[in-house]
């Protein structure tokens, strides 16, 4: 290539720099997904796999680092462990790995929090327990946290940039693209031809391809993962009326107009009930194996193709049914609890079991993509007391939910289905900034107290029972969330 053909082609990649737009927050990145590279041969594969052994065990290194010091993550620090990598494998591992500590951090300050939350609601509970002569009657059992586990690094898994992993346009018709990996051998980066199914092509029609790449490794076979960006601006009109989603293991999405979507009760319950017997009886062998010195390698493995396949099943029924939702709401603003499930304990160990397998905390982020798909505007709000709190007079006890269908304030006598009312309340909170200015529960717990006084004195006439005191309590009893088929 003459100097001037190298000018004119460095002239291009500058504009095609300057044309790039820039992500905004309504930017929808896509990923084009379950890309297989067959068709590269086994040397290169092998090449790949040796890169990955060393690769994989030093993100681990920094993974352990940025989750165990007390500063936060810095993807951009020093290098400080010694590896054959090149430096800028070295750095992308520093990156991922700070990508996934800051992640657990963030989560496991989240839990935290709700912990501390908790303790102070049970400190209160108790001191008006004491203070009123029921210490003896005071069962409540007081919250322990348990410490979270640094994240382990399993899967083989490269999430690249440009810096080492460039994806080129193929000039040959039979493969689509090239990707140029670096390696361990310096100056000898592999080129692995990529082949693109016709879905794959469809969904790339006409897009710029992102420069970040994923390479994945699973049962033997290396997988790529691409993407693209959407500009998807919503088109939901500032007087739309909003719907607020309650989200729950009996319904999986309960809107604030009186629908149901999706169930874990029945069949999905069912199969779980039938996966965790097959999984105890499993632990029992693998500790009875254990016990008579069997070697580790040797055992029983803890995972199991029923639950990866429960797992999915529970997926597909929340995405239909957030889908439904949303389909049977076009022109609405979805407003929705910003809800963490890490946090969530019960006394029961199967109600522990039935809130894991029941997946709730995909639901929240599925709601946020599938309405920024269809262009539609969502939001979160708090979430504390919404299942407690009655419409009309504020009033916040849980004796205000008798069974899990039904919500009867214990003051007014307004009555509802749990859920509908949980979910109007959520859409009611939107608008009310008083409550987002909240910082904690106990600031809400204020509040409510407030607006509850205040609805007391006028309208006293018509207060037709006192009711027991006010308890305000952060989390329903487990026997809320299911049917007396489940119990």
């Amino acid at each position: 290539m003459s100097k001037r053909e190298a000018k004119a082609t460095a002239e291009e990649k500058q504009k095609r720099k300057r044309k790039r737009k820039k992500k905004t927050k309504h930017t929808l990145t896509r990923a084009v997904t379950h890309i297989r590279l067959l068709e590269a041969n086994p040397g290169k594969l092998a090449a790949l796999d040796a890169l990955m052994a060393v690769y994989l065990p030093l993100c681990q290194q920094y993974t352990t680092l940025f989750g165990t010091r007390e500063e936060s993550p810095d993807k951009y620090t020093d290098p400080i462990f010694e590896t054959e990598l090149s430096e800028r494998l070295h750095r992308v591992a520093m990156q991922q790995a700070a990508g996934i500590a800051k992640s657990w951090r963030t989560n496991r300050t989240n839990a935290y929090q709700a912990y501390l939350d908790e303790v102070a609601d049970y400190a209160a509970a108790r001191a008006k327990a004491e203070a009123e002569g029921k210490r003896s009657s005071f069962k409540r059992k007081e919250p322990e946290w348990q410490e979270w586990d640094v994240p382990v690094l399993r899967v083989p898994v490269m999430q690249a940039n440009a810096n080492v992993v460039v994806i080129e346009k193929s000039e040959e018709s039979t493969f689509d693209y090239w990707l140029r990996i670096s390696t361990l051998d310096k100056g000898n980066p592999l080129r692995v031809p990529v082949k693109l199914a016709s879905y794959h092509k469809k969904a790339m029609g006409g897009k710029t391809i992102n420069t970040s790449t994923t390479l994945q490794k699973r049962k033997g076979v290396w997988w790529l993962t691409l993407s693209f960006d959407e500009d998807m601006p919503p088109k939901t009109e500032a007087g739309a009326p909003g719907v607020g989603i309650d989200v729950g293991i009996k319904n999986f999405v309960t809107t604030s107009t009186g629908k149901h979507y999706g169930t874990f009760a029945g069949k999905l319950a069912t199969k779980h009930k039938r996966d965790r017997e097959k999984r105890r009886r499993k632990d029992k062998l693998r500790a009875c194996l254990k016990k008579k010195g069997v070697p580790k390698e040797k055992l029983p493995s803890k995972s199991s193709a029923s639950s990866r396949r429960l797992g999915r099943q529970v997926r597909q029924d929340i995405n239909r049914a957030i889908n439904q939702a949303l389909d049977d709401h076009p022109d609405a603003r979805i407003i929705y609890e910003d809800l963490n499930v890490a946090s969530m304990r019960f006394k029961a160990r199967s109600m522990n079991a039935y809130l894991y397998a029941s997946n709730l905390g995909h639901i929240p982020k599925q709601l946020a993509w599938a309405a920024a798909k269809r262009r539609m505007a969502s939001h979160t709000v708090r979430a504390a007391y919404s299942s407690q709190e009655c419409p009309v007079c504020h009033y916040v006890d849980r004796a205000n939910r008798p069974d899990q269908q039904t919500f009867c304030c214990q003051v007014c006598g307004y009555t509802d289905h749990a859920d509908r009312k949980a979910a109007g309340t959520l859409a009611s909170r939107w608008a009310d900034r008083e409550l987002a200015a909240c910082a904690d529960l106990k600031q809400v717990k204020a509040l409510l107290l407030r607006r509850h006084e205040k609805w007391k004195q006028e309208n006293a006439q018509r207060i037709t029972r006192a009711g027991p005191p006010i308890q305000l309590s952060f989390w329903d009893p487990p026997e809320m969330f299911l049917d007396s088929s489940h119990e």
